[in-house]
């Protein structure tokens, strides 16, 4: 269920292109919930893992009590979003009494019957460190991995200077699943600057792409709302997006603002910076009465530009 991308400026071969007309038919698959409640859980993170573990749980529990079918996460949520602490709070997901915080997030989406995007938290997998986000499914399961693509890497002279590079690996494949809440695309904090990304979501039928984040105060300001707004109204989709709270310890000043955003760019719910459970509504049929209303699949002139999947997997 993942794939590569590309962005060509001139024809590529039929069998590469996607052809978003019979791809994503912009007639999304119905899934069993189209009108529900997304809880956006922004957690204050400290520096004792446990104690990160137990809140996180304690909201995700809230959240289904007041009725949300999706619950999301912030950024590194289980550590201080620091470049030190990243190695040390990581876990492999495939030793499950070396994963906690992936056991837990099983264990509770089973609980609750409900889909948690589950943040993302450091992974070790193959000598490599990762910064990663788990989706599970009302039974637990494991549905989809996403590791962060792009790596957000800053130096402003007299101002922040942050390496991600310098310890975490970057992720090869977009991530999309299928949940009872509907397709949905990953990205993580950084990925959403990347527009080809949600383009690429778009012509694979997501109805959300869900982005947990942890912008820093000078971005945050700037771009934080801005890029949530343009991926959501230019694809015609729902974004999501889940930030930790600003009183988080880390080697930077958190911006928060977890939001939704609709398919006409409107902002249905926003937090400030505080720690919050942030609650909003999605009906999905908003996207086909935007996208019927503005058939901008319609409009796009492939005769000059396409976008392609080089790994030419289907879905």
């Amino acid at each position: 269920m993942q794939a590569e991308l590309a962005i060509s400026a001139m024809a590529a071969s039929s069998n590469t292109i996607l052809n978003t007309t019979s791809d994503a038919k912009d007639t999304l698959r119905s899934p069993k919930f189209s009108k529900f409640k997304v809880a956006m859980c922004q957690l204050s993170v400290t520096t004792d893992k446990n104690i990160n573990l137990n809140h996180a749980c304690n909201s995700i529990k809230m959240a289904a009590e007041q009725g949300a079918k999706l619950v999301m996460l912030p950024e590194m949520w289980n550590c201080s979003y620091s470049t030190d602490c990243f190695a040390k709070y990581a876990e492999d997901f495939d030793d499950e009494i070396a994963s906690p915080t992936f056991s837990m997030l099983s264990e509770i989406a089973s609980c609750h019957k409900i889909t948690i995007v589950g943040g993302s938290i450091p992974e070790w997998s193959d000598n490599r460190l990762y910064n990663t986000c788990c989706v599970f499914g009302p039974d637990g399961k494991l549905k989809a991995k996403h590791r962060k693509m792009h790596l957000f890497d800053i130096d402003i002279k007299g101002g922040i200077s942050f390496k991600e590079s310098n310890i975490i690996a970057a992720g090869e494949k977009p991530t999309i699943v299928d949940t009872e809440v509907g397709r949905i695309g990953l990205g993580i904090c950084h990925d959403i600057r990347f527009p080809e990304l949600a383009m690429f979501y778009r012509a694979k039928g997501a109805h959300l792409i869900c982005y947990p984040g942890a912008f820093n105060l000078s971005t945050g300001e700037l771009l934080w709302e801005l890029e949530q707004r343009a991926r959501a109204v230019d694809n015609q989709l729902y974004v999501a997006t889940c930030s930790p709270s600003r009183d988080s310890t880390g080697d930077y000043t958190i911006w928060g603002h977890s939001t939704l955003v609709g398919p006409f760019g409107e902002i249905i719910a926003t937090a400030g910076h505080e720690e919050t459970i942030l609650i909003g509504e999605i009906d999905y049929s908003a996207i086909q009465f935007q996208r019927k209303n503005l058939p901008l699949e319609k409009h796009k002139r492939e005769d000059i530009y396409q976008l392609i999947d080089l790994s030419q997997k289907m879905l």
